[in-house]
């Protein structure tokens, strides 16, 4: 399958001044593929050398004892039966499990730096959170992470347009032209479009269901991943914390994300989940899930607005899950309910929210929202190129009461209203009005800076 981050490997492949380069990213979202399949295989054939961290023990153990990078080329060189120059790429895969190749990298860049190297693994910041801050030990405290040295990207579950680049190619050319020219699809364009996002609710962008969705166009098998998948992630629970107490109230905190967002405020609120419980109990579950990708963040802004955008360290804060599809199975909505004609009555905005969430995440963008006052809110604020774009997501056609409030405390540029109604745009009230399908190309255009009517 595509995916748009291989352009990312190609411009730092391309970069005379490229480090080597660290690859997050959450459990199963294709750092692998991508590193492997699609890149090294692309565009370095059958002159790479790949080492699995957690299978390949002998390299695994030669590494943990020496951050020496020539004599980490030397052992696997000789190991693999390649010679390693210029000319070969070094794939380090699992590399949580080896965290001393994480600081070899830093020779690596200082002594070997025309080798082209690449690192990935899923748990890597947690694992190096743990280690550099366990108590009554020296040794561990010893680990520097190769700060200035490195080159570094995240990989995020598939986005829509990645999607719908893979399931329909056609429709995604047909709908990414529409965007660029600012024009909105014919109705029945729109329509199939549309049918697309419903069924990314459902699927989500974990590549697994992604992929058994596409091939068989098997929405039951996609769950069963989705079930596999979110089962793995509360197995993996255990290695993100450091005590029992700490593993049941991630645990519960992942568990209970839709449940908390489909209460009035949205706002996170811990006596949902455990009784009397304080914020501040789940302070490490929340660093630890949102490090490993697993959970975004959104910090509400207040009132009067200044740039650049800052979350309020007692301010309230809202949590999404990283994957929608992920989402809508925690939900427990019958899957049906997204393919349904009773659809949009069935499902609530935080479906749509959540959606939006994640691809302004996967742009880079931090996540935050407003709350007046009064009852009013717009579900996310972002600045780009100093500029405020407030974004109001509405799953229909919805008022502008929160927005005109809003106006009345914060200059923005525009306004940009996310919803099922085709594209439109309204000068005299700074407003855009984009469908959901054109998000992606949206969370894009204001990541780079270049946001136009």
């Amino acid at each position: 399958m595509e995916r748009i981050a291989l352009q990312k490997l190609i411009d730092w492949n391309n970069n005379k001044r490229r480090k080597p380069l660290i690859v997050w990213g959450a459990r199963q979202v294709g750092k692998t593929y991508l590193v492997q399949k699609l890149f090294a295989e692309t565009y370095y054939k059958n002159n790479y050398i790949y080492v699995d961290c957690k299978i390949e023990d002998e390299i695994r153990e030669f590494c943990s004892k020496t951050a020496n990078a020539e004599k980490i080329i030397e052992y696997i060189s000789l190991r693999k039966g390649k010679q390693i120059n210029e000319k070969t790429l070094l794939i380090f895969d699992e590399v949580q499990e080896c965290l001393n190749i994480v600081s070899s990298l830093k020779y690596f860049c200082q002594d070997f730096r025309e080798i082209p190297v690449i690192a990935t693994g899923s748990m890597v910041r947690i694992k190096l959170q743990r280690k550099t801050h366990k108590r009554g030990s020296r040794e561990n405290n010893k680990f520097l992470f190769p700060v200035g040295k490195i080159n570094q990207i995240t990989i995020y579950p598939m986005t829509f347009d990645e999607f719908l680049m893979n399931s329909n190619k056609m429709l995604y050319d047909a709908v990414k032209k529409a965007y660029e020219n600012r024009q909105p699809l014919e109705k029945l364009i729109h329509e199939l479009a549309m049918e697309q996002i419903y069924k990314y609710l459902l699927v989500g962008g974990m590549p697994e269901a992604v992929e058994a969705y596409i091939d068989d166009n098997n929405i039951l098998e996609a769950r069963e991943i989705l079930k596999a998948l979110y089962d793995n992630y509360l197995s993996d629970m255990e290695l993100y914390q450091a005590s029992p107490e700490a593993i049941l109230r991630s645990r519960a905190l992942f568990q209970n994300i839709y449940k908390e967002l489909n209460k009035e405020s949205k706002n996170f609120s811990p006596g949902l989940i455990e009784e009397k419980s304080k914020t501040r109990d789940y302070a490490t579950s929340i660093q630890w899930l949102t490090m490993a990708h697993i959970v975004n963040q959104s910090f509400q802004l207040k009132e009067h607005i200044t740039m650049p955008l800052m979350p309020d360290g007692e301010s309230s804060f809202r949590l999404f899950l990283g994957d929608i599809g992920m989402f809508s199975y925690q939900s427990g909505i019958n899957a049906a309910s997204f393919i349904s004609s009773e659809r949009e009555n069935t499902l609530s905005g935080i479906f749509f929210e959540n959606f939006v969430a994640n691809e302004l995440i996967a742009k880079e963008h931090k996540l935050f929202y407003w709350r007046g006052k009064t009852s009013s809110e717009l579900e996310f604020i972002v600045e780009s190129n100093n500029k405020l774009y407030p974004i109001d997501v509405k799953k229909g056609k919805g008022t502008l009461n929160s927005l005109e409030k809003f106006s009345n405390h914060n200059k923005f540029e525009y306004a940009i209203k996310v919803s099922k109604n085709n594209y439109g745009c309204n000068f005299e009230q700074k407003l855009l009005t984009v469908p959901f399908y054109f998000i992606p190309f949206v969370s894009k255009d204001l990541a780079d800076g270049i946001m136009k009517i």
